[in-house]
Order: structure tokens, then sequence, then C-alpha cells
């Protein structure tokens, strides 16, 4: 992204391709580092295959996340990082944690059938794509996730789609590729910020039809943000803390001790 961003500086538009890479956490990342020097961001990247395309009962593609992302220069921002299956498989396994099901079109068993009963679909690793089934537009995620693979798996010469190592497995080099976007809005029209600026603020001044407001990609991350700092760190399940506990002693990692804060 580095690249990319001294690349648009100069030409207006810079991309980068990335191959023999591993995972590299969170796609949102990439993009604020190109916010940050009031450019618009744009990554994406492939992974081990977890999706199950449209009408498929088996693993063709990952994840396949994407990030996009503009500041308006005046404090507010529109940051998108998503995956382009229903859900994370994260999200899945925070379930099983919870005791908790998982909504239908999330992910199927392993008998191609919707789920929801999160331990098999954790085990059976077979995510839908974003929309869910046919019939509720999931060919959609399933295009954006093709999408991602074109720009990381084809375009950088990495492994792709089925061919990419499946997920916990290490008998080979994972391969992935990623893409790294940056534009400077100023190579195309003036003005462009305050254009943004009045456009989220239309967004979120919409009417609804309940209490809750219009949000913005980016604003639920900023308000859990703004609660760690209200409560001064962030408060885990406590399934999540016996399972760190449990991972430690595997590691052989001693836990580390909390001690309650004075008053």
């Amino acid at each position: 992204m580095e690249l990319a961003v001294e690349k648009a500086k100069k030409f207006g538009i810079g991309m980068v391709a990335a191959r023999g890479s591993n995972h590299f956490g969170i796609c949102g990342y990439y993009t604020m580092m190109a916010m940050e020097q009031g450019l618009i961001g744009f990554n994406c990247t492939n992974t081990s295959p977890l999706m199950a395309p449209t009408r498929s009962v088996k693993a063709g593609l990952g994840t396949n996340p994407l990030s996009s992302g503009m500041s308006t220069g005046d404090g507010d921002e529109f940051l998108l990082d998503m995956a382009t299956t229903a859900v994370a498989l994260g999200k899945i396994e925070l379930a099983i944690r919870k005791g908790e099901d998982i909504p239908e079109g999330w992910a199927l068993g392993s008998d191609g059938k919707v789920t929801r009963d999160a331990e098999e679909a954790f085990n059976a690793s077979l995510l839908m794509p974003l929309g869910g089934s046919e019939c509720n537009s999931g060919y959609k995620g399933y295009g954006l996730g093709l999408m991602v693979e074109v720009l990381c798996g084809i375009l950088t010469g990495s492994q792709f789609g089925p061919n990419i190592r499946a997920w916990k497995t290490n008998d080979r080099v994972a391969n992935l590729g990623q893409c790294f976007m940056a534009i400077n809005p100023e190579a195309f029209a003036c003005g462009s910020k305050e254009r943004l600026s009045t456009l989220l603020k239309q967004l979120r001044d919409l009417p609804v039809a309940g209490e809750e407001p219009v949000l913005i990609a980016g604003d639920p991350e900023r308000s859990h943000m703004r609660k760690v700092d209200r409560e001064g760190g962030i408060t885990y399940h406590p399934n999540q803390l016996k399972a760190s506990e449990e991972f430690a002693k595997h590691m052989g990692v001693r836990p580390m001790k909390l001690v309650p804060k004075s008053v």
C-alpha cells in the first residue's frame, strides 16, 4: 500500500499486486494507510477455500474480503471492510463459544444443506456467499468473491480458488495474492471531500422506521472504539477467556494475572 500511495501521489492512481503472500490481517488497516494520506484506499485478498459458490456443495473460493474508504477531511469518513461470504468463519466460532445457533443463510452443513448448528457449520467449513441462498441473491456475493479472486489470484500469478491450501493446514505455502489501490480524488475533480461530507450527512439524516439511525460503513467500529475507551478495555465473553486459558496451557504460556484497578 505504501508503494500504491507513492504512485497515486505522482500519477493520480496507484495499483500494486502481491503474490507469495500469507494472511495479512485486517483489510481496513491498509485502506486507512491511504486515507491518512488524503487518498481513497482499496485492497482485497484471496484466502483458503471456504465459500460454497451458489448451487455448489463444495468450497471453491475463500471469504475473499475487500475494503474501501475515503475521509472527508473534517473528521468523518467512509470505511468499508467486508467479507464476500455471509460472515467470516470467526463469527461461527464465536457462536460456538457462546453456545448459540447461527442465522439461516450463513453456512451449509456437511450434507450440503443450510444449517443453523454452529458446530456443524464450523466442521463443514462451507460458508455461504454474501446474501445466502440463490433466492436471496447469494449469487451477488459469489460474484464479488470471484471479482476479488481475479484481482488477487489470477492477476498476480499466485494460487487461486480451490487450489489454495485448505484452512488450518501447513502442508505447503499459502501463496495468497493481494491487490492494493490508492486514488488521489483531486486528480479527478475538486471538492470531492466536501461532497462526501454532504453525502454522509444526508444518508445519516434519512428518516427511519424505528429508533436506530442510518449508519455509514465504519460507524459501528468507531462506536465500539469509544466504548472501549470509556470502559478502559475490551469486555470478553467468559467462554472466550476459558478458551484463551486452555490455549495458553497448550502453548506453554503463563496467563497474565489481572489485578483489579484501584479507584
